[in-house]
C-alpha cells in the first residue's frame, strides 16, 4: 500500500493524463490501473469538489498515435483534449517489435524512431498542457554519455531538444550515467532504482534465500556498478565484491573496446548464494562470464539482477549457463519490451515496477516530495523484517 499521507494536504496541479507511445502500452495500462485504484479505494481529495475536477476518473489514458505514410514518415496525433492538464508521456525505446512500412520493405523501430514519435507527440500537445513530463524507462542513448575525442554526444543533446519542446520533468530508471543530468541542470530529471523490487522477487521465488553474511554475497560485474552493489551490500549488511574488465585497447569490436579477462577483487565466495546486479545486460557476454568465474570460484547459486534485460545476441547462450548450473535466476523488471520467449524461461524472473511508477507520478501529479518512494530503503527493512520472521 502507498503512502498517502503527503498527498493529503496537496492540491493536484492539474487534471492528470497519460498519453503512452505504442511501444509500452501494455506497461501503462498496469500503471493506469493502479493509479485508478489509488484514487477510486483510498481517494485523498474531495471527488465531488470542482477544484478537484479530473482527479477521480474510469482511466488517466489518453489515445493517442503516430501513422505513417508510404515512404516511412509520420506524423503525432492527441485524439482528445488535454488542455491544461498535466500531461506524462511513456515512450519504451527498447521496443523493436514494432515495425512499419517503407516504399513496401518492413522496418523494424529503433530506438531513433520511438525518440523521433515522443517528440511528435509532445509537438501534437502544441502548447495546450499545464506541463509536460516524459517518462522514459531505459534513457534514450544513455550509453553514449560522454565524450571522448571526436565524438557525438548524443543523450546530452537528446535531453537538451526535450526541454527546449517545453518538457519539465524527465523520469528515468537506472541511468547508465546519472550526471548526464548536468546538461540540463534547470529542469527536473528524476532517477530512480529498481533495488526493492530486485529483492522482492527473490525473497518470493527462491527457495531457502538466506539474507545474511554467512550465505549471501553482492558482486559487481564491474567498476561502473560499485554503487548499486555498495548500496545492496550494506542495506542487506552482506559482503561485495567486484570485477575489472581489462581491455584491448588497440583494437574496436562492435563499437567497444573487447574484454581480455574479468579480474576478481573480493573476500571467497566459496559455499554463498552471489547476486550480480548491473544496468542493463545487453549481449550478456560479460555477465555470463562473471557467472562461469564465480563458479568456479565454488559460490553457491547465482542470480543475476538487471534492470534493463535486452538480450540482443539471444538466449541460447544463457539456456546453455543454466543448464550447466552457472546461474540459477534472472531477474530484469517489465520497464521495457522483453521477447515472449523470455518470459517462458525457467530461469526468468519479472520485477514488477508498475506499483512503484504509478507512485511516482502520482506524487509528481500533486508536486509533493518524492523523497518517500524515491527511497527504498524503509520498505526494504519492511520486506526484510517480514522476510525473517516467516
Amino acid at each position: 500500500m502507498p503512502n498517502f499521507e503527503p498527498l493529503q494536504n496537496a492540491i493536484p496541479l492539474a487534471p492528470l493524463k497519460i498519453a503512452a507511445l505504442e511501444g509500452c502500452r501494455d506497461f501503462a495500462n498496469l500503471v493506469n490501473s493502479h493509479l485508478v485504484d489509488y484514487r477510486h479505494l483510498n481517494p485523498t481529495h474531495q471527488v465531488g469538489n470542482i477544484a478537484y475536477q479530473g482527479y477521480c476518473e474510469d482511466t488517466y489514458l489518453v489515445e493517442c498515435a503516430c501513422p505513417r505514410f508510404g515512404s516511412g514518415e509520420a506524423k503525432g496525433i492527441i485524439r482528445e483534449s488535454i488542455r491544461g492538464c498535466d500531461l506524462f508521456l511513456m515512450v519504451d525505446v527498447c521496443n523493436y517489435s514494432l515495425t512499419y512500412s517503407v516504399c513496401g520493405y518492413e522496418n523494424h523501430m529503433s530506438p531513433d524512431n520511438h525518440f523521433q514519435d515522443l517528440k511528435r507527440i509532445i509537438s501534437a500537445a502544441n502548447g495546450k498542457a499545464r506541463r509536460i513530463n516524459v517518462i522514459m524507462p531505459f534513457l534514450y542513448e544513455g550509453r553514449q554519455h560522454k565524450r571522448s575525442k571526436r565524438e557525438s554526444l548524443d543523450c546530452a543533446l537528446a535531453l537538451r531538444e526535450l526541454v527546449d519542446m517545453g518538457v519539465s520533468n524527465i523520469i528515468t530508471f537506472d541511468a547508465h550515467d546519472p550526471r548526464v543530468q548536468n546538461s540540463i541542470p534547470l529542469q527536473g530529471f528524476d532517477n530512480f532504482m529498481p533495488t526493492y523490487q530486485f529483492l522482492k522477487a527473490l525473497t518470493h521465488s527462491v527457495p531457502n534465500f538466506s539474507i545474511d553474511n554467512e550465505h549471501l554475497m553482492i558482486i559487481s560485474p564491474d567498476e561502473g556498478a560499485m554503487n548499486r552493489a555498495v548500496y545492496f551490500a550494506n542495506i542487506l549488511g552482506v559482503d561485495m565484491g567486484m570485477f575489472y574488465k581489462r581491455r584491448d585497447y588497440s583494437t574496436i569490436v562492435n563499437g567497444k573496446n573487447p574484454i581480455v579477462a574479468h579480474e576478481f577483487l573480493g573476500d571467497s565466495v566459496e559455499g554463498k548464494d552471489v547476486i550480480i546486479i548491473d544496468d542493463m545486460i545487453s549481449s550478456g557476454e560479460s555477465m555470463l562470464d562473471v557467472a562461469k568465474q564465480l563458479k568456479d570460484r565454488k559460490a553457491g547459486r547465482v542470480f543475476v539482477c538487471t534492470t534493463f534485460g535486452l538480450f540482443t545476441d539471444g538466449l541460447e547462450k544463457f539456456d546453455e549457463y543454466y543448464e550447466k548450473g552457472y546461474i540459477s535466476k534472472v531477474v530484469t523488471t517489465n520497464l521495457h519490451y522483453r521477447r515472449p520467449e523470455l518470459l517462458e524461461r525457467p530461469y526468468y524472473l519479472e520485477a514488477d515496477m508498475s506499483k512503484f511508477l504509478a507512485s511516482i507520478i502520482d506524487s509528481m501529479n500533486h508536486n509533493v516530495s518524492i523523497n518517500h518512494v524515491q527511497s527504498p530503503t524503509e520498505k526494504i527493512h519492511k520486506l526484510l523484517a517480514k522476510y525473517h520472521s516467516r
